[in-house]
Parts: structure tokens; sequence; C-alpha cells
């Protein structure tokens, strides 16, 4: 009986150290992860740090970029208006603008220089303009 006592004592002193060594080694596997993730949140927070410097560097673009908006629509605003003063007070620049729109609607040299009163180098200059901008050099 005393031999049964004491294996079973033996065998629970074993049990023991098993389950002291088991909580050593959780114990240990908890630092490491815990260290671990200190890692990976030190790196996530670098990353919102600079995510938000990039956010604040868009923002003031997007900001500056507005107001120049403004101040662009602010000046264009009052263009076709002048526009239109200008072409009734000079008869010449009405021709030119007019000139404008027949090349546009595919008017030969002729066609400017007999209904707008253009000369004929000032017909072709006219032509070849509007030749420019509709087919772009490459």
């Amino acid at each position: 009986m005393i031999t049964s006592l004491v294996a079973s004592v033996v065998a629970l002193a074993l049990c023991c150290l098993v389950l002291l060594g088991l909580c050593l080694w959780l114990l240990k596997r908890q630092r490491q992860q815990a260290e671990q993730q200190a890692k990976r949140d030190a790196i996530r927070d670098r990353r919102i740090k600079e995510i938000d410097s990039r956010l604040d560097t868009f923002l003031d673009g997007s900001v500056r970029m507005g107001d120049q908006l403004h101040e662009l629509s602010r000046l264009v605003t009052p263009l076709p208006d002048r526009i239109t003063q200008l072409e009734q007070r000079d008869p010449n620049n009405f021709s030119f603008s007019q000139a404008a729109k027949l090349v546009g609607m595919g008017a030969s040299v002729d066609d400017l220089t007999q209904s707008c009163g253009l000369s004929q180098s000032e017909a072709e200059l006219m032509s070849k303009l509007h030749q420019v901008r509709r087919d772009p050099p490459r």
C-alpha cells in the first residue's frame, strides 16, 4: 500500500512538473507573441503617420487648387461679355472672327476674301491657322 501511495505521489509530482513546464512554455510563447504584436503595431502606427502626412499634403494641394480655380472662374466669367463688346466695337475684328467661323465650316481662301473682305494673305493665314488647330502636328 505504501508503494502505491509513493507511486501515486511520484506520478502526481511528475504531472505537476509537466504542468509547470507547460505553463512556463505557454508564458514564453505569450511574451513572444506580445513582442511580435508590438512590432506589428509600431509598423502600423508608422504607416498611419505616413498616410496621414500624405493626406494632409493632398488636402493642402486640393485647397490651393480650389482657390486657384475659384480665382480663374472669377477672371473667366466676364470674358464672353467682353468678347462680344470688342466684336461689336471693332468691325475688322468681327471680320476675323467671322472668317474663323467660315474656315471652321470648310470655306476656301477665295470664300474668305469675298465674304469677309480679307486680303489674300490674311485669308491664307486664317486657313492655315485653323488647319493647324484641326490637325495638330505629331
